[in-house]
């Protein structure tokens, strides 16, 4: 079975979040660390916050453009508050 993955990296530069999903999240994970997303490139090095798996790539995309609305970006702060404060 193929899952997708909605996920949240965090710049240790600047330490904003980056939400996006991918079938294979070590290799994207990889790909932003070694600079090549244009959108994280100047934010490395960046860290996995969070992630979550979906059945289907549709379900992963609508979860990726919730994630990125103000009710999802204050989901994911209060989901990872812990590490937060730590």
């Amino acid at each position: 079975m193929t899952y997708y993955y909605t996920y949240v990296l965090q710049s240790l530069k600047d330490n904003k979040f980056y939400v996006g999903y991918t079938k294979n999240l070590e290799n994207r994970i990889e790909e932003h660390n070694n600079g090549k997303v244009s959108s994280t490139k100047e934010r490395r090095p960046l860290e996995l916050v969070y992630s979550e798996s979906c059945l289907n790539q549709n379900d992963a995309l609508r979860r990726e453009k919730y994630l990125k609305t103000a009710y999802g970006k204050q989901y994911i702060k209060n989901r990872i508050k812990t590490y937060l404060m730590g």
